[in-house]
């Protein structure tokens, strides 16, 4: 079965999952999800996306129906019916159906839905060679908003900016906020590497705080790199050692260039190496 679905605590073939067209998360991007990978069958760092899932929730105002062992118990269940080791989970919290307006408050019936469907693997030669990023500017939905750090639905700008790079022959974005400061990736974190430290830009810029990037900071030391959140600009990247990008599906990327430019000598450095060794071991100890 290539996907498995969970609407409501009902599990479903892909063909007939279905839900609501006056959903709020349908119709203006109104809801929130977090996405992780499975390990020997379990969600790599379940509780901490669950627990980003409901501070997701916080920040846009969605009141959440469900406890968190009651998420816990549908998204395992959907793992299980998947029977597919490496999965891809996308968890969808929405806040429910209503009226065509803005008002939060007119809606109800919030929907939880689990998709599971089997892992696509990296191309090998993405960590071999590194990838090339690109650099574009952009402002988000959730930028200086109460909302700034949720992971909110509305990707658009991500998307955008995905397709800008894809078309320029690169293979992720890195965006650059109104100050000129490096933020994120379309779908990742950031991290560059000078002398022996360990370098990636600071919640406060308005970033998304990756769970992946959360573990790459805590292994760190064990690889002898230092671990810093600060302020990082352009300059910092054309001149890091090295640098890489982390998500829950990519683990932790390389970059070979940027906008045409090589980082370092223009081959992933041994410090990715590590750092992915590192990653791997903390969560496949986990599972």
């Amino acid at each position: 079965m290539p996907i498995v679905v969970n609407i409501g605590g009902k599990i479903l073939a892909a063909a007939d999952a279905k839900i609501s067209v006056f959903d709020r998360g349908f119709l203006y991007g109104d809801s929130v999800f977090e996405v992780m990978r499975t390990y020997a069958g379990k969600g790599c760092r379940e509780e901490e996306h669950l627990i980003r899932l409901e501070e997701s929730a916080r920040r846009v105002l969605i009141d959440i129906p469900f406890t968190r062992e009651q998420v816990r118990r549908e998204v395992r269940r959907t793992i299980s019916a998947s029977g597919e080791d490496p999965c891809y989970v996308r968890i969808i919290l929405t806040r429910g159906s209503g009226p065509l307006n803005y008002d939060p408050t007119s809606a109800h019936d919030p929907q939880l839905v689990v998709m599971v469907t089997p892992l696509k693997s990296q191309p090998p030669e993405h960590y071999r060679e590194g990838v090339e990023v690109c650099l574009i500017r952009a402002t988000r939905p959730t930028d200086n908003s109460q909302a700034t750090g949720a992971k909110a639905s509305n990707y658009l700008v991500n998307l955008l900016a995905t397709h800008e790079v894809r078309q320029r022959g690169g293979y992720e974005a890195i965006l650059i906020g109104g100050d000129g400061q490096l933020l994120e990736g379309a779908s990742s974190n950031l991290f560059l590497v000078r002398g022996r430290q360990l370098l990636t830009p600071r919640a406060e810029a308005g970033i998304l705080v990756g769970i992946t990037r959360q573990t790459v900071l805590e292994v760190a030391p064990s690889v002898g790199l230092n671990p810093l959140e600060t302020a990082l600009f352009p300059q910092d990247l054309y001149e890091a050692d090295e640098a890489f990008i982390t998500s829950s599906l990519r683990e932790v990327m390389p970059i070979s260039r940027v906008d045409g430019q090589p980082i370092g000598s223009g081959e992933p450095g041994p410090w990715a190496a590590l750092m992915r060794e590192a990653y791997l071991r903390s969560v496949r100890g986990e599972s």
